[in-house]
């Protein structure tokens, strides 16, 4: 029983100890990421990344309107709902 005893406090005082150096460390690394990030070396960098994907997406959005998929996509997005609900039933509800 003493053994056990002494087992479960040791695990909580390495647990108290671990938690805190680790808490330290972890304040550590999160400060010097919000530094990184703040850089405006690292702003820059992530304004021209931005901009690329933009441009990337305007690009692919542009060319898939234009093919034939892009065609069959909008017709179908231009009926409503309830038009395309109405165009598989052959029978409207209520009715037998």
């Amino acid at each position: 029983m003493r053994g056990k005893l002494m087992f479960i406090a040791g695990l909580a005082a390495g647990f108290v100890l671990g938690s805190r150096a680790g808490r330290e460390k972890y304040e550590e690394i999160r400060d010097n990421a919000k530094k990184v990030w703040e850089s405006p070396t690292v702003q820059e960098a992530a304004g021209v990344a931005q901009a690329q994907a933009n441009k990337l997406y305007s690009e692919g959005k542009d060319k898939l309107q234009s093919s034939k998929l892009g065609e069959k996509l909008q017709a179908t997005s231009d009926t409503t709902p309830a038009e395309s609900l109405a165009g598989s039933n052959s029978k409207t509800p209520g009715t037998a």
